[in-house]
C-alpha cells in the first residue's frame, strides 16, 4: 500500500484532533526511524521525550518478548512480581516510599491531585482542597489536568473547568507566596516547563517552593512526566535543586514507549490512599512493569543520566556556535537533553525544513524549537543534527 493511500485513510477515519506531519513511520532502530517510502530520519523528538533508550533497544525488546509470552494482565486484585520489583527500584532510587501505577502522565497527575485533596482534608480541614499551578504549564488532557494546565488554548471549548485551581506566573516565588492561603492543599509545578517552552527556573525557585510548602503544610507535587528518568542529566530533575518533593509524577520515558505512568509519594502522604479510594485497571500490568523494569535498570546500569548531561553539553555548545550565524535564534535554554531554542518567529516552518532534510524535531509553544533526542544519542548524531539545523535556521524567513 502506498503512502498516499495510507494518509488518505488516516484523514478519513481518525478524529481530527492531531496536526500530523505528512509521513507514515514504520520502523525504528536506535536513533533512527524510517517512513513508508523508505526514507531515514535522525530522531531528535523521541516520541516527545519518550524513547529515552532509543528505538528497539535490545534489553527493552527482550523484556517485551519475554513478558508477552509470560503474563499480560491479571488486574490489581492480585500481586505480580514485576510490579513489586519496579516499585521497590523506584523507591530505592528516589525520595519516595510508595508508588501508584497508572497508564499516562495525565493519570499520574490526576492521582496526585486526588491524593493532595484527600490528604489535606483528612489532616487539616474539609475546605482545604485548592491546588496552585503555574501559567504556561502543561499537566495533561483530562478535565482536572487540563484545568491545572496554565494555557487557555488547551482549555477552550471544555468549560466549565474543574473548580479548586489557581494559577500564578512560573519562576515567581512572591506570586506563589501571595497565592497560598488556608485552602491550599498543594503546589503543582514542573521542574522545567516542557510544553510551555523549555523554561528553566532560577536556582532558588524549587528550594523556595519547598520552604513555602513546609511553612504552610501544602504538598509539593513535581510533575516530572517529561523531565524524569534521566532527561535533564540527573535521574530526576528535582536533584538539581537539592530538594525533595512530597509527590512526583512520571510517565513518558518510564517504559521506553510502552504506556505507563506512576505517582510516587512519601509514606505519610501516601497513607491517605486507603483501599478502594483510587484505582487503575491497567495500571502496572505485569507486561508493562517488566518493560519499565528493564528500562529503568538499563538507565541505572549504563549511567544514562550522566551521558545525557555530557552529550547535552556538547549539543548546547554546538547550538551556541550555530547561533552566531543564525539571527533567528534569540535564546538557547534547557538541561541535559531537554533543550529549547527560542526563535524570533514561528518554529513550525523550521521543524518542517528539518524533517525535509532528515531530522525530526519538536516545537514547545509557537516560537520555541525543542530538541529531546533519545538519551543514547552520540556526539556525532548531534553534529549531524546541528548541520541540518544550521541550514533550516538560515532559511527561517
Amino acid at each position: 500500500m502506498d503512502t498516499r493511500e495510507l494518509l488518505e485513510w488516516s484523514a478519513r477515519y481518525h478524529t481530527p484532533n492531531y496536526g500530523r506531519t505528512p509521513i507514515c513511520l514504520v520502523r525504528g532502530d536506535g536513533m533512527r526511524v524510517w517512513d513508508s517510502d523508505g526514507r531515514e530520519y535522525l530522531d531528535f523528538a523521541a516520541g516527545i521525550a519518550v524513547v529515552g533508550l532509543g528505538h528497539c533497544h535490545p534489553r527493552v525488546t527482550g523484556a517485551i518478548r519475554e513478558a508477552a509470552a509470560t503474563l499480560l494482565h491479571v488486574s490489581n486484585l492480585y500481586h505480580t512480581a514485576p510490579q513489586i520489583h519496579l516499585a521497590k527500584l523506584l523507591c530505592e532510587h528516589s525520595f519516595a516510599d510508595r508508588v501508584f501505577f497508572c497508564n499516562s502522565g495525565a493519570e499520574a497527575n490526576e492521582a496526585a491531585i486526588k491524593l493532595a485533596r484527600k490528604y489535606a482534608k483528612e489532616r487539616f480541614a474539609s475546605d482545604r482542597y485548592e491546588v496552585i499551578a503555574t501559567r504556561n504549564s502543561f499537566h495533561g488532557r483530562t478535565l482536572a489536568t487540563v484545568t491545572a494546565t496554565g494555557q487557555e488554548k488547551y482549555q477552550h471549548g471544555f468549560e466549565p473547568l474543574v473548580p479548586g485551581f489557581k494559577h500564578v506566573p512560573y519562576n515567581d516565588l512572591r506570586a506563589m507566596e501571595r497565592a497560598i492561603d488556608s485552602r491550599t492543599a498543594a503546589i503543582l509545578v514542573e521542574p522545567i516547563q516542557g510544553e510551555g517552552g523549555v523554561n528553566v527556573p532560577d536556582d532558588d525557585y524549587l528550594p523556595g517552593l519547598r520552604k513555602l510548602c513546609d511553612e504552610s503544610g501544602a504538598l509539593l507535587i513535581l510533575d516530572e512526566v517529561q523531565t524524569g528518568v534521566g532527561r535533564t542529566g540527573r535521574l530526576w530533575a528535582y536533584e538539581h535543586a537539592g530538594i525533595e518533593p512530597d509527590v512526583m509524577t512520571l510517565a513518558k520515558a518510564l517504559a521506553n514507549g510502552v504506556p505507563m505512568g506512576a505517582m510516587l509519594a512519601r509514606e505519610d502522604v501516601a497513607r491517605a490512599l486507603t483501599p478502594g479510594s483510587h484505582a487503575s485497571t491497567f495500571g502496572g500490568t505485569p507486561f508493562v512493569a517488566s518493560v519499565a523494569l528493564a528500562t529503568l535498570t538499563t538507565v541505572l546500569d549504563e549511567k544514562i543520566p550522566e551521558r545525557a548531561a555530557r552529550v547535552g553539553r556538547h549539543l548546547v555548545e554546538g547550538l551556541r556556535a550555530l547561533r552566531a550565524g543564525a539571527p533567528a535564534v534569540r535564546e538557547i535554554r534547557g538541561r541535559g537533553l531537554l533543550i529549547g531554542i527560542e526563535l524570533d518567529r514561528p518554529a513550525g516552518p523550521v521543524v518542517d525544513r528539518c524533517r525535509e532534510a532528515g531530522l525530526l524535531a519538536l516545537t514547545a509553544g509557537e516560537r520555541v524549537l525543542r530538541l529531546a533526542p533519545p538519551l543514547i544519542v552520540e556526539p556525532a548524531d548531534c553534529d549531524r543534527a546541528l548541520g541540518i539545523l544550521a541550514t533550516a535556521l538560515g532559511g527561517a524567513a
